[in-house]
């Protein structure tokens, strides 16, 4: 288990907690809060699947909020899992697709011109070509550029130049670090931080070299946004415990399972952040399945989340 020390959270505990602050004093210590999170990521353990979902989760709800819906988690988790496979999801569930994307995709095919126009469609935007391209040409030469901040600053600012928000720009900020992290999969982070105003505001001007970009051009905002990726990486590294240790308990309780497909649900329960109850499982019944998830609750193994008598889901 990763430990945070204590001085690394109220670092960054608030917003007035880097008012005064270098620019170079909340790099390192969103340098560290990351550091920390590398090495969550690189232990690779069998939960991690679950645990970016859940992360996606969150960055959705914040999205929507942002977007003037009035769907949480729940509600977001409802819209994709009891929407029957080829049918439309709705605004707030596309919302949770797109964080889904970038958790569950391999980060090197996160910024490709075929994803990004699934991207910007699940946002609410229109995706051309020519558009599509540029924004990937332009994603691409700030994952080759030198400096991690400059790099995240630049992902917001290509968004919000664009006018597409600074939640996209979160989107593209996660995707671009956990390539030039080296990580198999991205991290969502930014998503469930990001507030109205930590774009890059001077950046906004068309023509301007996004890769060349430097933190002295909108020092506050820079600060803002390495203070939210700080409290991203913790809230991460704290959520990577809690479900660590809800896993464990599944893991431990699994050899009691009698039931023919048990492992497949298992793996199911560590690698998504839920599934449905009546989830379609290779060699067992949906009656076969409602036990065993009665059975994994009543052992501890599981929670179901949603609160209801029927339509049930259930995850770590």
């Amino acid at each position: 288990m990763t430990t945070v020390p204590a001085w690394l959270r109220r670092a960054v505990a608030d917003g007035q907690s880097v008012t005064g602050k270098d620019v170079e004093d909340v790099a390192l210590v969103a340098g560290v809060a990351i550091g920390a999170l590398d090495t969550v990521v690189r232990r690779q353990e069998r939960w991690a699947g679950a645990w970016r979902q859940r992360l996606a989760l969150s960055s959705a709800a914040v999205t929507a909020k942002q977007a003037g819906r009035v769907e949480d988690e729940a509600a977001l988790r409802d819209a994709v899992l009891l929407t029957r496979p080829g049918d439309d999801v709705g605004p707030a569930g596309r919302m949770f697709l797109v964080w889904h994307r970038l958790a569950g995709g391999h980060s090197e095919d996160l910024v490709t011109e075929r994803n990004l126009a699934g991207v910007l469609e699940e946002f609410g935007h229109i995706a051309e070509d020519a558009s599509v391209s540029d924004l990937a040409d332009e994603l691409r030469q700030l994952a080759a550029s030198d400096g991690t901040v400059e790099m995240m600053i630049g992902a917001v600012a290509s968004a919000e130049r664009r006018g597409y928000g600074c939640a996209l720009g979160a989107w593209f900020a996660d995707a671009l670090l956990a390539q030039r992290l080296g990580w198999a999969n991205a991290v969502p982070l930014l998503g469930a931080e990001v507030i109205a105003g930590i774009g890059i505001r001077r950046l906004r001007r068309s023509g301007i070299d996004i890769a060349a970009v430097s933190i002295e051009d909108d020092a506050d905002r820079a600060k803002s946004l390495l203070a939210a990726q700080t409290r991203a990486a913790l809230h991460a590294i704290d959520l990577s415990a809690e479900l660590g240790r809800r896993a464990d308990k599944l893991l431990a309780v699994a050899p009691k399972l009698r039931a023919k497909a048990a492992d497949a649900v298992v793996e199911r329960l560590l690698s998504d952040d839920a599934i449905v109850g009546s989830e379609k499982i290779s060699g067992m019944s949906d009656r076969g399945l409602r036990r065993l998830f009665d059975r994994l609750v009543e052992l501890g193994g599981v929670r179901e989340l949603s609160g209801r008598p029927t339509f049930r889901i259930y995850g770590l």
